[in-house]
């Protein structure tokens, strides 16, 4: 079979912490025809690109196997194996049978829901070193000091056996500086040098602290499965003989489904009878419950809390604002944070360096000072143990996925740790006006037409022009024109002017609708009109001229109220350091109303392109964030080190900007950034605390201050301790901390 090139993706089961990832990759990338390899720790995803005729997804597949971890293509169930089974214990009644490994037992024992830490493969190897080093003890206590050695040597290698074995496969894939091997070496050294009591402590200890990892793993994995539980499994779904119940998956969009009180919303969609309160907290962060009636979106996964509602089906169960923003997360951890690649790269020669210094440990002394062979061997063995990166590696993807995780469950949503890592740096925002700052849903508040032509001509001639757009003054233009009852002619050749507004022929003639200044500048306003739309600009309303060539039509104001919570928004900004600037294709007087109510610079007059310099401009002073609404501001989101969209799961929110603000609240602007902020601090924290430990006991295991267990434990101890301490940012809620971060 030929495979086809093209991205290709699975899910692999077993890691739990950055060594994992990295043996993953570095082994799958050294295969011919693979490139682009990503492989994602905290979601379990391995992407890559295969060229065709090299490597067939089945030769990847066991490369993966042989490492130890359980793979699968996307979409399927892997394998969930047992790494080293007890003679005699029954397995796990809902342990799936899988086809053996001959190469290597696997890996994959972290803890799945469910699942205890007992019934997973590393807690059963956990009891079986335990067991054996209690037995071990035993017979030294009622036994010759001489058996008590040999039921020590036993448990060792015992304890020892499916860690080397793991060992000599990576060795085969080219990888000899892992964990398992220097573990491996470490223990029979210790062995050799006649540290058998020791050698099966340390075997025990390392076999704990990789439990203890599987554990810390799924805990942060816990966040983006509670994403997932979040949609009903089935649903109402209205026929012909009444409803039924059907998996909530198999919906199709148009269908229509009945949500009763206390019922979880089963799909995207449209309400058609029925007015209650929907509490959309799961999907957007918002706690206070939304009443909501019809032609109202709603989200899957909401809760319908008062009455019964007929909702009809608008978006598959692929679609659905959750699926996107689990697909959201999971591809985010492919967006890696700098400081994670630095990592990366520094690990990389990290650990072979340790291992030339444990040599020479071993070597100089004895060789040049004539000291005692066994104890620099010992000495030389703890720093083997020293030289695993795993808690280094994984310190930031953990912190990166638990802030992931953190964020989504409270409507912000950011592309990875890259995205991250600016929002951390952000020292300017840029803001646009309507629909961020504003409410983004204008009313008319004045028509002024002109000599010759009343009110209702005035809007009917707008309306024709501006049937179809989707724009917020667009749709408060139709709006006003439905409810004066007006039939609007048929305009043609209508289209939009970007920056300027739409022109079209209405009635057989060429007719505009722009600003007042572009008007002006094609005669389309007089002297009258022109003083009347200074006025209602000053009063912060937005003035469209209406116009034919030469000919004007008159005058259509509109006012669009800022967000409740705006002046608050920009007042945290100030608070974080952070400057503020309003960037609007609104006229000045407008624009200077509304930015001095909430206490901003502003730019007004703005073409498009205009916005794309003003960003460009800020950015070179510092890293600048753009707040917009993903459509019209395409060009400055893209342009911002930071794109923010904000809008309630739009498609545009969710797949455009390199963030999204599910909850329409400006204060999730300010939010957004704390949360950043402290994931980097986190992160800190935890790169001090892996770098500190080991450069700690490396010191104190050349001293002969400590030995091999103590070295043990400051590996599996850091990682632990920093898994530990990125999970801190699950219960971080940066909506609720004004303080600057």
């Amino acid at each position: 079979m030929v495979e086809q090139m093209g991205r290709r993706e699975w899910t692999v089961t077993g890691m739990d912490c950055g060594a994992c990832s990295t043996k993953v990759t570095r082994a799958v990338e050294r295969l011919p025809g693979v490139s682009g390899v990503s492989v994602a720790l905290m979601t379990e995803r391995l992407t890559l690109d295969l060229a065709p005729g090299a490597t067939t997804a089945a030769a990847i597949e066991e490369t993966v196997r042989k490492l130890g971890f359980g793979i699968a293509p996307k979409g399927q169930e892997p394998p969930r194996k047992k790494a080293f089974v007890i003679p005699g214990t029954p397995p796990h009644p809902e342990a799936r049978p899988a086809a053996p490994l001959p190469d290597a037992p696997s890996e994959a024992g972290n803890i799945n829901p469910g699942q205890g830490w007992h019934q997973t493969a590393k807690g059963r190897l956990v009891l079986l070193t335990g067991g054996l080093l209690a037995l071990a003890w035993s017979v030294e206590l009622i036994a010759p000091t001489s058996l008590g050695y040999w039921a020590f040597l036993l448990a060792c290698l015992i304890g020892v056996a499916p860690i080397a074995r793991r060992a000599f496969t990576a060795a085969r894939l080219g990888q000899p500086f892992t964990i398992e091997s220097l573990m491996t070496i470490a223990a029979l050294g210790a062995l050799v040098i006649g540290a058998a009591e020791e050698a099966a402590l340390v075997v025990f200890l390392f076999a704990v602290g990789e439990m203890l990892e599987g554990v810390a793993a799924g805990k942060a994995r816990d966040g983006i499965r509670a994403l997932a539980a979040l949609v009903p499994k089935t649903a109402l779904l209205e026929t012909a003989g009444g409803p039924r119940e059907v998996p909530a998956g198999q919906l199709r969009v148009g269908e229509v489904v009945l949500v009763r009180p206390g019922d979880r919303i089963p799909a995207d969609g449209v309400i058609l009878e029925g007015m209650s309160g929907i509490d959309e907290s799961p999907v957007t962060g918002e706690s206070v419950p939304r009443t909501k009636g019809p032609e109202d979106e709603v989200f899957a996964g909401s809760i319908n809390s008062e009455a019964v509602l007929r909702v009809r089906v608008a978006k598959a169960a692929a679609d659905n604002t959750i699926s996107r923003i689990i697909r959201l997360v999971e591809e985010a951890e492919e967006a890696r944070a700098p400081t994670e690649r630095f990592i990366d790269r520094f690990s990389r020669w990290y650990m072979p360096a340790v291992v030339a210094i444990a040599a020479l440990v071993v070597l100089l002394p004895p060789l040049l000072g004539g000291a005692d062979w066994g104890t620099w061997i010992y000495r030389g063995l703890a720093l083997l143990l020293i030289g695993c990166p795993c808690a280094l590696v994984i310190s930031v993807p953990a912190s990166i996925a638990s802030a992931l995780s953190s964020g989504a469950k409270r409507g912000l949503l950011m592309k990875g740790g890259a995205v991250i890592e600016a929002a951390a740096k952000v020292s300017h925002v840029a803001f646009d006006k309507t629909g961020t700052l504003t409410q983004g849903k204008p009313v008319v508040t004045d028509l002024v037409p002109a000599p010759g032509l009343d009110e209702a001509g005035l809007l009917a001639i707008a309306g024709a022009l501006e049937a179809g757009s989707g724009h917020p003054l667009a749709l408060a233009i139709l709006r006003r024109a439905a409810d004066a009852g007006l039939a609007l002619p048929l305009a043609t050749d209508a289209r939009a002017l970007p920056g300027r507004g739409v022109e079209g022929r209405v009635n057989g003639a060429q007719t505009w609708i722009t600003s007042p200044r572009h008007a002006a500048g094609m005669g389309g306003i007089d002297a009258t009109l022109a003083r009347q739309a200074e006025a209602l600009e000053a009063e912060g309303k937005t003035v469209a001229a209406v116009f034919r060539s030469n000919e004007p039509l008159g005058l259509i104001a509109l006012r669009d109220e800022p967000r409740a919570d705006a002046a608050d928004a920009i007042r945290q900004l100030k608070s974080l350091g952070i400057g503020a600037t309003m960037l609007t294709g609104d006229n000045g007087r407008t624009a200077a109303a509304i930015a001095g109510g909430l206490g901003l610079d502003h730019r007004a007059e703005m073409m498009p392109e205009d916005k794309l310099a003003a960003i460009r401009d800020m950015d070179a002073a510092g890293g600048v964030m753009m707040i917009g609404d993903g459509i019209n501001d395409a060009p400055a989101l893209k342009q911002a080190g930071v794109g923010v969209a904000m809008g309630s799961g739009t498609d545009v929110a969710l797949e455009t900007a390199d963030a999204a603000i599910l909850r329409d609240r400006v204060t999730d602007v300010p939010a957004l950034i704390r949360l950043a902020r402290r994931t980097m601090g986190n992160i800190r924290q935890n790169v001090a605390l892996a770098l500190g430990l080991k450069a700690v006991f490396l010191v104190t295991s050349v001293l002969g201050i400590t030995g091999l267990w103590i070295a043990i434990l400051a590996d599996t101890g850091a990682t632990v301790l920093v898994t530990l301490n990125a999970l801190r940012l699950l219960g971080y809620d940066p909506t609720k901390d004004s303080r600057s971060a």
